[in-house]
């Protein structure tokens, strides 16, 4: 399960969240508005260690290396 980053359309909040897949549905914490996926920030493997290859869109990803 990935810990992707989100931002909140509503009110702008970044944050962290686990996911059981990469395009579930998630909601602010803050406010309960609608999300979408952050990209700005860095990103890891599985491992933890940064990952060279990743664009962060796991839709064209071939898995964490």
């Amino acid at each position: 399960m990935p810990v992707l980053q989100y931002k909140c359309t509503a009110c702008g909040k970044h944050f962290e969240e686990l996911v059981a897949k990469y395009d579930d549905p998630v909601r602010c914490p803050a406010c309960g508005g609608e999300c979408v996926r952050d990209w700005s920030g860095e990103m890891y493997s599985a491992t933890g260690k940064k990952s060279s290859r990743c664009s962060g869109n796991c839709k064209t990803c071939g898995g964490c290396h």
